[in-house]
């Protein structure tokens, strides 16, 4: 007789069976549903998933979570999704590290909920789930974008103690989080110069963050140590450089760059082209930014607006006009920004009816609402023009507020076309608004001196004296052999400034002698005309001109680059300078660029 397994055997195979066949169910179920959230493109499917998630039981599986929180962030859903994550009905106990990085690099990515990222981090370690090398680049990361030097600090430290601090991906990302911290930039070299091995990545992070902050000197002087350690730089390197030329006026040095781009067959995305037209029209050279873009097979909105700026900058108005006309039969569709390029082209042009036409046309053709910056190229190009009272009605019926800029540039023209009494009566305003703004009370003080009110303007110089403030004194840097020099407005520093000085003495005696009468309305203090003279005759841009003409050939064209807007007397001292010395000189301001040849510079006077 055949003997029969025994009860606990036969419900042992049973419980066996019965497993083998949910698991594989359930693992049916898994593949089912990644595949359908992988087809998922819209809002609307992804609900419906969540619902069939629900249904088959897997509101728990950190795989299928993971890949439902991928998806919602592709559709602009990460919220939504952290929402139904977080939801009482999910067991959060399966939770892994996958889910969380997962989570947190979502809100990383995001504009406006960086801070989330933060959050679900500190979450992440209060469930006790370990991060690895994958999760600090998303939160470090997110620190960038708030910009808190002290939390980016304790997430370093937290890198630190977890050992993470030798995995380049994770040290490249900090050097970005430090170089987007306000007063970071020390820590993310310290951090850069400690890295055990170098990539082209993190060199590009600290190049791009000296220029980010400004320090475009530092980031070109890194560039060089860069090609002597024989790290090849790369796409990003190059754009973080071509905006340091841009901040230096630089323009050999771009020249430089372009040609190494070619040489060693960099990679010219869009973004690249981009940045080399950029380059070229900021430095000067604005006919080879505009070859460059006729010569690209591939264009996009920035593309177009790089080269109307260019022409905007340069004043040549009627270009830019032609060039954005040309873009919409192209079938581009201006944005906002292009038409701030445009309407400064009108500004920089003196095209007042054709910039009254495209700023109405911007809503009635194109759906496009004005901005503050569009108002103010509005009140810019009317205040150029001289329609100071056209000027100041179209800030009246603004339908927003209009900021210290509009009303900085109202004063400029009321200063500059004799409306004396309405530009002390707005600065006065605007000091109120903004009592802490050195140029409020500079402009005041001017505006006094064109009044000859000199009891006034010396209480306006009191009243700074008081406050902690002076005027920002104008810098300017001109590029010579390779390097880049900078003059300070009475400059000693420069181991020549002697012969310098002795140069803009001899200058003065020329162009005195062809005609030039200084302008010293604009020194601050009530003395007497020989010695303001002297005062405006140690302009920066003076120096670096004066320079410049020691240290160049006759006829070399002159390209210098100033911080401040340039003042009404070295303009006019430029162009007797032009004419007597034969020179052309390429002056790039606060504003826009003057072209001066034989006497005669390309703004006409409207800048």
């Amino acid at each position: 007789m055949q003997h029969l397994p025994s009860k606990s055997k036969l419900f042992h195979s049973l419980h066996t069976s019965l497993s083998l066949s949910l698991t594989s169910k359930n693992r049916a179920a898994e593949q089912n549903c990644l595949s359908l959230l992988q087809l998922c493109d819209s809002l609307p499917k992804l609900l419906q998933l969540q619902s069939h998630i629900f249904k088959l039981g897997l509101q728990s599986n950190p795989l299928v979570l993971t890949k439902f929180t991928s998806i919602s962030s592709e559709l602009n859903a990460i919220a939504h999704a952290s929402s139904f994550i977080f939801s009482p009905y999910v067991e959060t106990h399966y939770f892994d590290t996958f889910l969380f990085n997962t989570i947190i690099r979502s809100y990383a990515v995001t504009s406006y909920f960086k801070d989330n990222a933060l959050c679900l981090y500190g979450k992440m370690l209060s469930y006790g789930i370990w991060p690895n090398k994958f999760t600090y680049p998303f939160v470090l990361k997110a620190c960038a974008g708030i910009g808190e030097l002290k939390l980016g600090q304790t997430v370093h430290g937290s890198v630190v103690k977890l050992g993470f601090d030798d995995d380049s991906h994770v040290l490249n990302t900090m050097i970005h989080m430090y170089c987007c911290c306000d007063g970071g930039v020390e820590y993310g070299r310290k951090v850069f110069d400690e890295m055990p091995n170098w990539d082209s990545v993190g060199w590009s992070a600290m190049i791009g963050g000296y220029v980010r902050w400004g320090l475009s000197s530092e980031a070109v002087g890194l560039f060089r140590e860069m090609q002597v350690v024989g790290i090849e730089p790369d796409e990003v390197t190059m754009v973080c450089l071509l905006s340091a030329c841009i901040d230096l006026g630089a323009l050999e040095l771009g020249k430089w760059l372009e040609a190494y781009i070619e040489r060693e067959n960099v990679p010219k995305s869009v973004v690249l082209w981009n940045a080399l037209i950029d380059m070229f029209a900021k430095c000067g050279d604005v006919d080879k930014a505009l070859s460059l873009f006729r010569s690209m097979s591939r264009r996009n909105i920035v593309s177009w607006t790089s080269v109307i700026d260019g022409m905007a900058m340069h004043g040549r108005g009627t270009e830019a006009v032609s060039l954005f006309e040309e873009m919409k039969n192209d079938g581009v569709v201006p944005d906002g920004v292009s038409f701030i390029g445009l309407l400064t082209a009108c500004s920089h042009s003196a095209l007042v009816e054709q910039g009254k036409g495209y700023f109405y046309s911007m809503t009635k053709e194109f759906g496009i609402s004005p901005k503050i910056e569009h108002y103010g190229c509005m009140v810019d190009l009317l205040c150029r023009a001289g329609h100071v009272q056209e000027a100041l009605d179209f800030v009246k019926r603004m339908p927003i507020k209009p900021n210290p800029v509009i009303w900085r540039t109202l004063i400029t023209a009321c200063r500059a076309h004799g409306e004396l009494t309405i530009g002390e009566k707005i600065t006065k305003e605007l000091i109120k608004y903004e009592p802490m703004h050195e140029s409020n009370y500079v402009m005041l003080s001017n505006i006094y001196a064109k009044m000859f009110s000199w009891e006034k303007k010396t209480m306006i110089r009191e009243v700074m004296a008081k406050k902690g403030m002076r005027k920002v004194p104008g810098s300017t840097m001109i590029e010579l052999y390779n390097k880049i020099y900078e003059f300070v407005s009475g400059d000693k520093s420069h181991s020549e400034y002697k012969i310098i000085h002795q140069m803009v003495d001899d200058i003065g005696k020329e162009i005195r002698k062809a005609g030039f009468v200084a302008s010293t309305s604009e020194v601050l203090l009530d003395i007497d005309e020989e010695d303001k003279e002297g005062a405006v005759n140690r302009h920066s841009e003076k120096l670096a001109i004066a320079f410049a003409l020691m240290k160049t050939p006759p006829g070399t064209p002159i390209r210098i680059v100033k911080n401040l807007r340039v003042c009404e007397d070295c303009h006019s001292a430029t162009k007797f300078i032009s004419k007597t010395y034969k020179r052309e000189i390429l002056v790039r301001d606060r504003n826009r660029f003057h072209r001066f040849v034989d006497g005669v510079c390309s703004c006409k006077d409207f800048w």
